[in-house]
């Protein structure tokens, strides 16, 4: 989910094609299409004659992941990962995305993934802005 001056302009939710042999792989490949719709975004942005100051921070809960994705060595734990996922970590190292870890609870886009109760459900809509 991309916000920009705090509304909420892509979203997108889907299953994963591929199976992940941990959740840390899971959130890895999920981060793959992250970075690509940042690319993307940072374009059209680009396109239409807006400057993009600084990189694109893409929040993350999965610490294991942001140490993957840091980590431009291949080794025994990363040589099974298709290596168009590595893609993130040439963006990671070009400067073009910052990845900042966020805690699960303060997730917003957690609402289009997993059943929520009706406290968290509501913060998801004001975290959307669609509820006041």
């Amino acid at each position: 989910m991309f916000f920009l001056n705090g509304s909420a302009i892509s979203w997108k939710s889907k299953r994963q094609p591929t199976v992940a042999t941990s959740s840390t792989e899971a959130e890895y490949m999920a981060l793959y299409n992250d970075t690509q719709e940042a690319v993307w975004l940072r374009q059209l942005l680009l396109d239409v004659g807006c400057e993009c100051v600084g990189a694109t921070t893409i929040f993350q809960d999965n610490q294991g992941c942001i140490a993957l994705a840091k980590n431009p060595a291949y080794h025994s734990r990363t040589k099974h990962i298709d290596l168009k996922y590595h893609f993130l970590r040439e963006k990671v190292e070009d400067k073009v995305i910052v990845l900042e870890y966020k805690p699960t609870d303060e997730m917003i886009a957690d609402g289009f993934t997993k059943a929520l109760a009706r406290p968290k459900h509501r913060q998801f809509l004001v975290g959307l802005g669609m509820d006041a």
